[in-house]
């Protein structure tokens, strides 16, 4: 089990120096919101990426993915009924499944939640479909280049398309490829499901719909940062064996995002030291 780090949460420093950081902390990779790295992301020239992915080994730390997607470039949306929009937002999709590829990622997370956001006027079936299209055309993409691109169930206060895991796994089921997965948001699951997230990992790990994890607080801080206990969490995890990336993803950095990040990490250091022990 990797545990990654959010890069946004340290984005006052320079990319080299949040590689160090985290590597300092005990982080084993970093997990880039593509906008930290430049407005336009999906186009940025090879040898910049290589840069990128060379720093971070360098600090001994891997980069693991990306996250936060469409945030920039402005006005992108897979549901939409403008084609030009629609077909302007893939060609960035594709383009971050490259990114992520070429810095030696391996998972894409797609929450970007007003982007994916059905607008009330428009038909919820049919702006449904419309990100069904999009999402089977970057699966394809995702397939070809080695990476798994995640769909990430959120609350209702967010968005309204693919609000809980159910949601998600109908759609991965409907797109049927290998590289197209959802995810586990602690901090979504804890307001949006019903199931307890244990519980939640023992329906839907097994089933191999679930690609990624993100661990947060229903406050928004980090892991170890508020009432919810992320000890079971980690627990079932293990029970199940899984051996992928959990990435820390704070969004209020209390009292700062590196503060956030030592105390996120040892928290989770502990537990899993725990987890260790009893066996």
């Amino acid at each position: 089990m990797i545990i990654s780090l959010c890069n946004e949460v340290l984005r006052d420093m320079s990319f080299a120096e949040q590689c160090s950081f985290a590597s300092a902390l005990g982080y084993g990779g970093l997990e880039i919101a593509p906008y930290t790295l430049d407005e336009e992301p999906h186009l940025v020239s090879a040898s910049k990426r290589a840069e990128w992915r060379r720093l971070a080994a360098d600090s001994g730390i891997k980069i693991t993915g990306l996250h936060w997607l469409l945030l920039t470039p402005a006005g992108l949306s897979v549901t939409t009924a403008d084609d030009s929009v629609r077909q302007r937002t893939l060609d960035v999709m594709r383009g971050l499944v490259e990114l992520c590829a070429d810095l030696g990622g391996s998972v894409l997370v797609h929450g970007s939640p007003k982007q994916r956001l059905i607008a009330d006027e428009e038909d919820r079936e049919e702006g449904s479909r419309r990100a069904e299209g999009v999402f089977a055309e970057i699966a394809r993409e995702a397939e070809a280049k080695g990476v798994t691109y995640c769909i990430e169930p959120l609350s209702k206060a967010e968005t309204n398309f693919i609000n809980t895991i159910s949601e998600a796994a109908d759609l991965v089921s409907r797109i049927g490829s290998p590289a197209f997965r959802t995810m586990l948001d602690t901090k979504a699951a804890f307001s949006s499901e019903t199931e307890s997230i244990p519980n939640l990992i023992r329906e839907w790990f097994p089933q191999g719909v679930i690609g990624h994890v993100h661990v947060n607080d229903r406050n928004l801080r980090a892991p170890g940062q508020g009432e919810d206990l992320f000890a079971p969490v980690f627990e079932a995890l293990n029970a199940y064996g899984y051996d992928g990336v959990v990435s820390v993803e704070p969004f209020d950095y209390f009292p700062d995002g590196r503060s956030a990040a030592s105390r996120a990490i040892g928290y989770i250091q502990g537990i899993l030291e725990t987890i260790e022990h009893q066996k």
